[in-house]
């Protein structure tokens, strides 16, 4: 197998040749057909995450086809396309994991952050963490359903079903997938994009925004949520200004930059801020199952799978709408 591995945090990713792996007990083995790049990806890269202390093969967007099965797995079969999320084990002995939280389980392993995920032609996974796709769709079409498509979808839920206006702070992968939802479900969506970004601005029009316009500047109306999806801590007061009494500010990333001091006035009036922690199984499931009936489009960029650093700087730099994707 080939792969784009990165050996220390703020360094270039390399390409290598690994042996081959066989998946263990409980595990499988996934012929990648695309990995999406994410915001995620960038922030293991960078540093912003603590590094996990050994190489690492970034990467939790992944649609690929199962080669290869461990030792009892069950419900799953050579050939059967399936998604590869971030959340990829949890110990399911915590308190979290026996109360339904397991996205905040004590014990996790992360794909593509502290196990190998998808810059790769193959990937190994735990089965538990494997969603069906079936056969419908192109794999770089759904691959940003895996982390953009599934982190927005539970950041829509948190949300609140009451929230009819809705506001999204950085318009990028998981908004443009969730703006899609959002619509489908009969809210007036605003989108929100860095000062004087008029192509994205017309992108998120472009996909049913009743209006969009920089993070800077008010909506028309108050918003009853908004959802922080940039990693920029000076979105959150923006986005309490914005909603009104009783409004809520859904923090979706796992990383921000630091939150500015703000007046209490801002969260006064039972105004909520909240933040979302990686996924369930039954998010994905709910989503995943929910996708085909709205027609979700993605808008993706490929890239060759050697030129993830590439596809990475592109993201860095916002040079592109929607979602990247890496095709081996």
């Amino acid at each position: 197998m080939h792969a784009m591995r990165l050996d220390a945090p703020h360094a270039a990713l390399q390409w290598v040749e690994l042996p081959d792996r066989q998946p263990g007990p409980g595990e499988i083995r996934v012929r990648v057909g695309a990995c999406g790049v994410c915001r995620t990806d960038l922030h293991v890269v960078d540093g912003d995450l603590p590094f996990p202390g050994h190489p690492v093969i970034p990467g939790h967007e992944i649609v690929g086809r199962i080669d290869a099965l461990g030792e009892g797995v069950q419900g799953l079969h050579p050939g059967q396309r399936v998604g590869i999320p971030w959340l990829g084990h949890t110990c399911g002995t915590c308190r979290y994991c026996h109360s339904g939280h397991e996205n905040l389980c004590d014990h996790p392993l992360f794909t593509g952050y502290t196990r190998d995920g998808g810059y790769a032609t193959a990937a190994i996974a735990d089965a538990r963490y494997a969603f069906p796709l079936g056969e419908d769709g192109d794999d770089v079409d759904l691959a940003p359903l895996l982390c953009a498509g599934l982190i927005g979808w539970r950041s829509l839920v948190m949300a609140g079903e009451d929230a009819r206006t809705l506001g999204l702070y950085g318009f990028g992968a998981a908004a443009h997938i969730i703006a899609q939802v959002a619509i489908w479900q009969g809210r007036r969506v605003y989108g929100f994009t860095r000062p004087g970004d008029s192509k994205t601005q017309d992108f998120a029009r472009g996909l049913g925004a009743v209006w969009a316009g920089g993070s800077d500047e008010q909506p028309p109306e108050p918003l009853d949520a908004a959802i922080i999806f940039a990693p920029v801590g000076a979105l959150v007061p923006a986005a309490l200004r914005a909603v009104r009494k009783g409004g809520r500010v859904v923090c979706a990333g796992i990383h921000m930059s630091e939150i500015p001091a703000f007046s209490y006035d801002l969260l006064w009036e039972e105004r909520q801020l909240v933040s979302v922690a990686n996924l369930t199984r039954q998010d994905g499931l709910d989503f995943l199952s929910l996708a085909p009936r709205i027609g979700i489009r993605t808008s993706t960029t490929r890239y060759p799978l050697r030129e993830a650093n590439r596809a990475l700087a592109d993201l860095r730099a916002g040079r592109f709408e929607g979602a990247a994707v890496l095709v081996p």
